[in-house]
């Protein structure tokens, strides 16, 4: 019994990661693809397939045009196949466009001049983006957010905060000159700040006073992997002090743009220090830690968390897609960026080596990803 219990559970933990991963990825992934899809109808494009997953198809249909949609049997991404492309990546056919009649021409995506096959590339990013946006302004505008004052309600002892010369009571409204809405956004600064030096404009008293700390780093694990990120030692007031601030929508949107910065802004930051070997590439994660996340969030946060974790996925789809590497959206644009500046296309070899390149990059990041996941899976299986 006994095992039958032990085994139900696992079951039950399965499906309880599996169901709201795919419904994370599966949003993230349409809306990418749709942001193809229509930009490419938009320029005069024929679309042969619209595909959720990949392998064999599930099922499908087809449209008035043709385009096929379909879903497949492995749901770890999506493709657009236009006319003239000899595979959902967009890699070009030349032997196919060379037999192609003037009227099949018109409607290929190789033979559209380079600024509409840009304008289809960038708009699957540009979609994850809007969708963030909005994700995050629908959420703060229907249900508002709860602030609490950037005040200082105690000092850890030996702390940071504490040789600093935190006292409780200090409100705290600026670092390094911006300024400090609330008490989450000062948070936000500290976590991300690990050994940088930071100047506080704090009152205290009646008093304007600038305080120099550089928070200290930890080590954090979350479903993700271990984080690394910046503490000063500071508690936040109580929860009494927190307000309901409504907002309209114009002023949601704006909530909305500045969280999708943020998301950006932290990603590449933590680029930046892992090039510089000031942080550890343990805290990337793959599909696995993505499924973690997303049953312990629809657990936890129910319908309101899967929405964040969506956003959040959104914009890394997004930026990760516009990283300069072939294959990806971002090597197709560095491919034309090159076309622009020499008057004609690159050749086919040079494409061709390209994308070999391309591919063989994003499948070494896709098992680098797969064994973080699976060494923080087992520490915390030996952690439960």
């Amino acid at each position: 019994m006994d095992f039958l219990n032990a085994m139900g559970g696992t079951a039950g933990s399965f499906f309880g990661a599996v169901i709201p991963f795919l419904f994370v990825l599966t949003v993230v992934v349409f809306v990418h693809e749709m942001g193809h899809f229509l930009v490419g109808r938009w320029c005069g494009v024929g679309v042969h397939a619209f595909s959720i997953g990949f392998g064999p198809e599930l099922f499908g249909f087809n449209d008035r045009r043709g385009t096929r949609w379909k879903l497949c049997a492995i749901p770890l991404g999506g493709y657009v196949k236009f006319h003239g492309d000899a595979n959902g990546a967009s890699v070009p056919a030349p032997e196919l466009i060379a037999q192609m009649t003037p009227q099949e021409r018109a409607i290929s995506f190789p033979t559209q001049p380079v600024a509409k096959r840009a304008a289809i590339v960038a708009a699957g990013p540009v979609a994850n983006f809007i969708l963030a946006i909005a994700l995050f302004a629908g959420a703060i505008w229907l249900g508002g957010r709860y602030e609490l004052p950037a005040r200082v309600s105690s000092v850890e002892a030996s702390s940071v905060a504490d040789q600093a010369g935190f006292k409780p009571g200090d409100l705290i409204t600026a670092i390094d000159g911006e300024a400090v809405g609330d008490f989450n956004a000062m948070y936000r600064t500290v976590t991300g700040s690990a050994g940088t030096p930071l100047a506080f404009t704090v009152e205290r008293d009646g008093r304007t006073l600038t305080i120099n700390a550089t928070p200290a780093t930890i080590e954090e694990r979350t479903p993700f992997g271990r984080h690394r990120i910046g503490r000063l030692g500071i508690r936040s007031p109580n929860g009494s002090e927190a307000k309901l601030v409504q907002y309209n929508i114009a002023n949601s949107l704006k909530l909305g743009v500045s969280e999708t910065y943020f998301v950006v802004e932290r990603t590449f930051s933590y680029l930046g220090k892992l090039i510089t070997g000031r942080e550890s590439a343990d805290q990337l994660s793959g599909p696995i830690g993505i499924a973690r996340v997303s049953g312990e969030v629809a657990k936890t946060g129910g319908v309101g968390g899967l929405v964040g974790l969506i956003a959040l996925l959104s914009v890394s789809i997004g930026l990760l897609n516009l990283f300069p590497v072939p294959l990806l959206d971002g090597g197709h644009l560095l491919f034309y960026a090159f076309e622009v500046v020499r008057g004609r296309p690159l050749s086919e070899r040079a494409q061709e080596v390209g994308f070999r390149i391309g591919l063989a990059l994003v499948l070494m990041l896709m098992l680098f990803a797969a064994w973080n996941d699976i060494l923080n899976l087992g520490a915390s299986l030996r952690n439960t």
